[in-house]
C-alpha cells in the first residue's frame, strides 16, 4: 500500500492485476500472499511494454514478459480443468443414450442448445453453423469459467487481463481468416472484403484500393475491440469491488466505520451480484460477435 492510502491507483490496480502471487488472508499466510513456483528465474523483463503516457503506463496495462508462472495462468488451468471434466463426463453419459436427468445436466444442455439455436445458427447459417459450433461452446464456457472464477474471494479474473483476453481475441481471428480463405480462398477472401459496387473503371481504381484498406483496418479493430471490450468490463467491475471496501479501511479509525461498513458491505454484495450476471453476459458477448465475425467471413457481402 503507497503510504498507507487505501485509494491509492497503484494499490488498487494491484488487487485486479496478474501476479506471481496469490493474495490470501492474512490468517492463512503471515505475509498475506502465497508465492507461486517459478519454473525459470529472470533477472530482468525479456521486454517492457511502454506506451511513453505515464498514466497508461503507471497502470501497466502492458505486464512484462518475465515468463513467470502467474495467477491468472493458474486460474485458466482450473477453469479448463473443470470445464473438461464437466463436458467430458456429460458426453461420456450422452454417448451412452442416457436421458437428460438432473439440474446440472439439464443446464449444461439448455445452454449448448441455446448458442447452437440462437447465436451460431442465426449468425452463419443452418449449413456452416454446426462446424463452429465446438469453437464457439469452448469459448463461451472458457470465458465463463475465468469470469467465474473472479467472483472467489482473493482469486481474481484472468480475462481482467489483456493478454488473456487478447489471446482470445487472436484466436478468433484466427478463426475468421481461416474460415474465409478454407472457403473462398486465399485471394478470394481479400477480394470479398471489398463488396460488388457497380462503377466506372476510372473511380473503381481510386474507391477500390480506399475502400480494401478500410476494411481490412476494420477486420483488426472489430478483433481488437473485441479483446479490450470483454477486458474492461472485467476489470472496471473488480476496480469498483475494490474502491467500495477500501472504503471500511479508510474508515476503520473514526465513528464513521459504523455507517460506513454496513453500507459498503451492503454495495459489494450487490456489485457482486451484478458481477455474476456479467460474467454470464460478457461470455455471451464475446460469443455472439465471434459467431458474427465468422458468418461475414464465411457469407461475404
Amino acid at each position: 500500500m503507497a503510504g498507507g492510502n487505501v485509494f491509492d491507483p497503484g494499490h488498487l490496480f494491484g488487487h485486479v492485476q496478474d501476479a506471481d502471487h496469490i493474495e490470501v488472508s492474512t490468517k492463512v499466510h503471515p505475509e498475506g500472499k502465497i508465492k507461486l513456483p517459478q519454473l525459470i528465474q529472470t533477472d530482468k523483463p525479456l521486454w517492457t511494454g511502454k506506451t511513453g503516457v505515464k498514466q497508461v503506463d503507471d497502470i501497466q496495462i502492458f505486464e512484462p514478459l518475465e515468463l513467470k508462472f502467474t495467477k491468472f495462468m493458474l486460474l485458466e488451468v482450473i477453469a479448463a480443468f473443470i470445464i473438461a471434466v464437466v463436458f467430458i463426463r456429460l458426453a461420456n453419459k450422452m454417448s451412452h443414450g442416457d436421458r437428460p436427468k438432473g439440474r446440472l445436466w439439464n443446464l449444461l444442455e439448455a445452454m449448448l442448445l441455446y448458442i447452437r439455436d440462437d447465436v451460431a445458427r442465426p449468425a452463419i447459417g443452418d449449413h456452416d453453423a454446426d462446424r463452429f459450433l465446438p469453437f464457439l461452446w469452448t469459448m463461451f464456457f472458457f470465458v465463463l469459467g475465468c469470469n467465474l472464477l473472479g467472483l472467489v474471494p482473493w482469486a481474481g479474473s484472468a480475462t481482467g487481463a489483456l493478454a488473456t483476453t487478447g489471446a482470445l481475441a487472436l484466436i478468433t481471428f484466427a478463426t475468421v481468416v481461416g474460415s474465409g480463405m478454407s472457403k473462398m480462398g486465399f485471394v478470394g477472401f481479400f477480394k470479398s472484403q471489398v463488396p460488388h459496387m457497380d462503377l466506372p473503371g476510372p473511380l473503381a481504381v481510386l474507391l477500390v484500393p480506399m475502400i480494401f484498406v478500410i476494411e481490412i483496418m476494420g477486420l483488426l479493430i472489430k478483433h481488437f475491440v473485441l479483446a479490450v471490450r470483454l477486458l474492461a468490463n472485467m476489470m472496471a467491475g473488480h476496480l469498483v469491488l475494490a474502491v467500495i471496501v477500501a472504503f471500511i479501511a479508510a474508515s476503520a479509525s473514526s465513528l464513521a466505520w459504523w455507517g460506513v461498513m454496513p453500507a459498503s458491505v451492503f454495495g459489494a454484495t450487490a456489485l457482486n451480484l451484478l458481477e455474476l450476471f456479467v460474467a454470464f453476459l460478457q461470455a455471451y458477448i464475446f460469443t455472439f460477435l465471434s459467431a458474427l465475425f465468422i458468418g461475414a467471413a464465411v457469407h461475404p457481402h
